[in-house]
């Protein structure tokens, strides 16, 4: 079987846009959150989120093909593109045929929807649809455009899983790659769920935080006053090579992907199984597929949506797996700083473990201001920890009670 290692990486995130930006914001613990400027969310019960910022999208793409795409296809192409460059790869020196794309969106695109749907609702009836509607909406057609700028006519679809989406698109690129069915995959999610339907509908459902009173700390993973989460968006996508093809073209290299779990609850729409068992069975699957042992992990990213039920649940699942290593691993949950981005989350903290591993320092869970007794582990909270990554390990769960864990391991030849 091929080893699989990441050779690139790009991101748009509300704490910074690009690779080092988005380093930067984690080591120093920046939070993305602020009132909502895309639209007038003043009426709305939650009226802040983690927004990308200074953000032109005609500096990246031209302003013809920009008009055709939704904001996920916009920040899907935008982090790829840094992937590519980052990776240093030459794909007209490159069997494109082994090339693809796995990048996928939990809700695709909904502002698109928004606004068409509106505009019909405002008319007299008679249907005036854009010709792009659909295509600007669909959620692999984001991987489609990246797919076609490249050339690359390897593997191309999307994975949907809701908020484990991004790891699930992850995990198959990498199944491509180990399998010899593929060289390179860029894979990775995207989110632009910000509008008028996202805030409202997570709102309905009081899954949203309501501290409109002070945005940058209401993303409070762990905390005993966490009151949900933080709507969030943006990209990240990492450039996946075997290891065999980074070599032959002397890639630089992150670290290598070593571990994948997927499992169930089969418990609930939107609420996680409160022991933890999908959890659980996730995190033991990605061990005993990297070959490793619960106390070799050094840094878990954890969902961590700042969720009463959900941080708990968790809690439970990590102290099932490691036992007495629960309490000496390193956690946290940079959810605290970006927001909860849906489907592109799993991604954003792929390259949060990423750079654990390969920069040898933990991001923080900052906005921890009282302590739960029922989360009573090391959270790494508010202050990033300088130390050695030689294993980290990423949970996604999804409503639906979908969860996938990826581990990165530092790279040893």
């Amino acid at each position: 079987m091929e080893r699989v290692v990441v050779t690139g990486m790009g991101c748009l995130t509300p704490i910074g846009n690009g690779l080092s930006a988005y380093r930067d914001g984690l080591r120093g613990g920046v939070s993305g959150a602020g009132p909502i400027t895309h639209f007038d969310a003043s009426k709305f019960r939650t009226r802040f989120a983690c927004e990308v910022k200074g953000l032109d999208v005609e500096a990246h793409i031209p302003k013809k093909e920009a008009r055709r795409m939704d904001p996920f296809c916009h920040y899907a192409l935008i982090a790829a593109d840094e992937a590519v460059a980052d990776a240093g790869i030459d794909f007209e020196k490159t069997d494109k045929d082994r090339c693809g794309v796995v990048l996928g969106s939990g809700i695709g695109g909904l502002n698109t929807f928004t606004e068409e749907m509106s505009a019909f609702a405002r008319g007299d009836g008679t249907p005036r649809f854009n010709p792009f509607f659909i295509p600007k909406m669909i959620i692999d057609i984001a991987p489609g455009h990246i797919s076609m700028k490249y050339g690359l006519r390897g593997p191309n679809y999307s994975c949907i899983s809701a908020c484990a989406t991004a790891t699930n698109c992850l995990i198959d690129a990498f199944l491509l790659l180990r399998s010899g069915l593929a060289d390179v995959m860029l894979s990775g999610g995207s989110e632009a769920a910000v509008t008028e339907a996202g805030i409202g509908g997570f709102g309905a459902m009081r899954a949203l935080s309501e501290r409109n009173d002070d945005p940058a700390t209401a993303s409070r993973p762990f905390d005993q006053d966490r009151d949900g989460f933080v709507l969030g968006e943006g990209s990240a996508v990492l450039m996946l090579e075997t290891l065999s093809h980074a070599m032959r073209r002397g890639a630089k290299i992150y670290a290598e992907l070593v571990g994948v779990g997927m499992s169930a609850d089969a418990h609930h729409l939107t609420a996680p199984e409160p022991e933890g068992r999908g959890a659980i069975a996730v995190m033991k699957r990605a061990i005993e597929f990297a070959g490793i042992r619960p106390q070799d992990i050094d840094y878990i990213n954890v969902h961590g949506t700042s969720t009463p039920l959900g941080d708990v649940a968790e809690t439970k699942a990590i102290k099932n797996v490691f036992g007495e290593h629960a309490y000496k691993v390193k956690i946290s949950s940079t959810k605290s700083m970006t927001g909860h981005l849906l489907g592109a989350a799993g991604a954003v903290e792929a390259v949060a473990a990423v750079i654990a591993v390969h920069d040898g320092f933990v991001p923080p869970t900052i906005n921890h201001f009282t302590d739960d007794p029922e989360c009573d582990l090391d959270y790494t909270f508010n202050q990033a920890a300088v130390m050695p990554v030689r294993y980290a390990l990423s949970n996604t769960f999804g409503f639906g009670g979908h969860n996938a864990t990826v581990i990165f391991k530092r790279f040893e030849e």
